[in-house]
């Protein structure tokens, strides 16, 4: 009841819904980089793993074998409900497509469970997510948000794809808002799984006419986007979004929460302290130790944030669309309206 599968035929299965995936390596392996969708049943934790790696090197394969055996049989009853939990069609993978996902489905099929195993692993799928990024020829023309810091541009991006328009959602694949404070209370991911994220999305809205996207900077937090988004994004059509300063003041405390970040709010001033005028930067850090973050925000945009972006405000093959708005949902809605112009 084990069968060979390749990504492309596991990618296509698991889009149409028919197909749950399944990845056995450990927790630690698998919160790096793992095939987006996929759930996190490990054959062993990340103690059991290095313990057998050990094995595997100082003593022989035949001891790290029987080490391995002994652990899985301990923890069989559990293995196999979790996978019993589960829909029809499965398909499990491993780094290679070796020991771990091979014993896996050997299992799953003695107790009666079909489960398919990839073939070439985790390791072929990141070399298809390659290979395609590499050859890729984005056919939308992009449409990209642009704004000062605060004008919520992450937020109206959300809430367009909510109303089922194609967003490439940057900061959401690369688990960081791309700011020096862009990680606070965020889980950055790295570029492996950023490109895994990305390529499923580039794919998705290959055959729109138009995708949006934030005016991101190539690196945002551990991931830096390919250099042919890079270029569509330059050639693309800008919408600049414009707010009033206490509208922005209020966004960026709702949506970094400062209140519950403080010390990771002050570090990461700490970090860019140096490049402001000494009395200015004394007053934002006394802002953010009293906890007075409306007044810390206020400063950031008048002395860092406002004049960065003057200066550094990415230039485009066409002019700006400009919109003066009062809040996000006022953008959104005439976004939609330059969206229905333009497409």
């Amino acid at each position: 009841m084990q069968q060979d599968i390749t990504v492309q035929e596991l990618l296509r299965l698991h889009q149409e819904r028919e197909l749950t995936l399944v990845d056995v390596r450990s927790p630690g392996e698998f919160k790096e980089f793992t095939i987006p969708g996929s759930l996190n049943i490990p054959l062993f934790d990340d103690r059991e793993r290095a313990e057998i790696g050990t094995t595997y090197k100082q003593v022989s394969i035949e001891a790290a074998k029987q080490r391995g055996l002994e652990i899985v049989s301990a923890k069989l009853p559990a293995f196999i409900r979790e996978f019993q939990a589960l829909g029809p069609n499965k398909a499990v993978f491993c780094w290679r497509g070796g020991m771990r996902s091979r014993t896996s489905a050997t299992l799953l099929s003695l107790m009666g469970i079909r489960a398919y195993r990839l073939t070439g692993g985790i390791r072929a799928y990141r070399q298809w997510v390659l290979q395609t990024l590499e050859s890729f020829e984005l056919k939308p023309k992009v449409v990209v948000i642009a704004g000062h810091t605060g004008t919520g541009k992450s937020l109206i991006l959300r809430k367009l794809a909510e109303r089922g328009y194609p967003v490439l959602d940057l900061e959401r694949m690369a688990g960081h808002r791309g700011s020096i404070f862009g990680q606070i209370g965020l889980a950055p991911n790295n570029q492996k799984m950023f490109e895994s994220l990305l390529v499923h999305e580039l794919l998705r809205y290959q055959d729109r006419p138009f995708v949006l996207m934030e005016a991101e900077s190539r690196r945002i937090g551990r991931a830096v986007m390919p250099n042919f988004l890079a270029e569509a994004k330059t050639s693309g059509i800008p919408i600049r979004i414009e707010a009033p300063l206490e509208e922005r003041i209020r966004h960026i405390v709702q949506e970094y929460r400062p209140q519950e970040h403080a010390d990771a709010c002050l570090a990461a001033f700490r970090q860019i302290r140096r490049r402001l005028h000494t009395p200015v930067a004394a007053q934002i850090e006394r802002h953010l130790l009293d906890h007075e973050f409306e007044e810390a925000a206020r400063l950031l945009l008048e002395y860092y944030y406002d004049p960065r972006y003057e200066h550094a405000e990415e230039r485009y093959t066409t002019e700006p669309i400009r919109l003066r708005v009062r809040h996000t949902d006022e953008a959104v809605q005439r976004i939609e309206q330059e969206l229905k112009r333009l497409f």
